[in-house]
């Protein structure tokens, strides 16, 4: 699978997380700019069949909420080969949501905005200078001031991370998923934290969990077969390297995987 249609599947996949936050029109956003790559994008038959669930649930999700249906009363409709008249159609419904938020909500969040980006600044600015306790304490400000704001929970913990201050990572990661339980990728930077942390059994626990609801995601496959990596368990390493090859043969970090495990397996036979 290509990097747009991995770009693709991901914007669809934050559209049930963004509009919990009640952020409807950057739900509406992903679902287009999802569109604009698959119409683009020449699929093959499995591609196919996995965006056309993806895209019907998204436009079911949309059509679910509350708040986009008193923005855009008119139904979505969509089906399998349609992606081009679906596409028109979210033209129509981002000017609706466009028009219906006011300059005042407008002006409000574009300071809310700037409010996140000036604290994540100041949290790698006090990490970087390794003052690590001012820096949680920020974070902590923040977090309880965005206590809904899931990606904002989740960005925090990625600067946390990059830095290797993992406990702290991981307490933003758990904090995050509490407001959306159903956040695949969560589980995976968890899983991706608790492997540097050495905590491989809870680790496995999370990945199982991010695999319940993704199954085409050669990078999730990846990331487990890392974590088999690090734990020194090389027949379920093998068989991560060759899940995530299913899903994409051109995954060369995948192929060097799985010759690692099998050369391992091999010495130990």
């Amino acid at each position: 699978m290509s990097a747009e249609l991995i770009k693709a599947r991901q914007l669809i996949n934050k559209i049930g997380s963004l509009l919990k936050q009640e952020k409807v029109l950057p739900a509406a956003q992903c679902l287009q700019q999802a569109l604009l790559i698959v119409i683009k994008t020449p699929l093959m038959k499995a591609e196919k069949e996995e965006f056309v669930q993806l895209i019907s649930q998204a436009v079911f999700a949309l059509g679910s909420d509350r708040n986009f249906t008193q923005a855009y009363p008119l139904q979505l409709d969509y089906a399998p080969g349609e992606e081009r008249s679906l596409y028109a159609q979210m033209n129509e419904v981002l000017k609706e949501l466009n028009t219906s938020t006011t300059e005042e909500a407008q002006a409000l969040l574009a300071l809310i905005a700037k409010r996140k980006q000036q604290g994540l600044k100041d949290i790698e600015s006090r990490l970087t200078a390794k003052d690590h306790a001012e820096a949680k304490k920020t974070a902590d400000a923040l977090v309880r001031e965005f206590s809904q704001d899931t990606d904002f929970k989740a960005n925090i913990a990625d600067l946390f991370l990059k830095h290797e201050q993992y406990q702290e990572a991981y307490g933003y990661l758990e904090d995050a998923l509490r407001n959306d339980p159903d956040a695949v990728h969560l589980y995976n930077r968890i899983g991706i934290v608790l492997r540097k942390m050495k905590d491989f059994k809870t680790a496995e626990q999370y990945y199982r969990k991010a695999l319940e609801s993704c199954h085409h995601d050669e990078f999730l496959f990846f990331n487990i077969g890392r974590l088999y990596h690090d734990w020194q368990k090389w027949r379920p390493m093998a068989e991560m390297a060759k899940r995530a090859l299913k899903i994409n043969p051109s995954f060369q970090q995948a192929q060097k995987m799985l010759q690692f495990a099998q050369k391992k397996l091999e010495q130990e036979a």
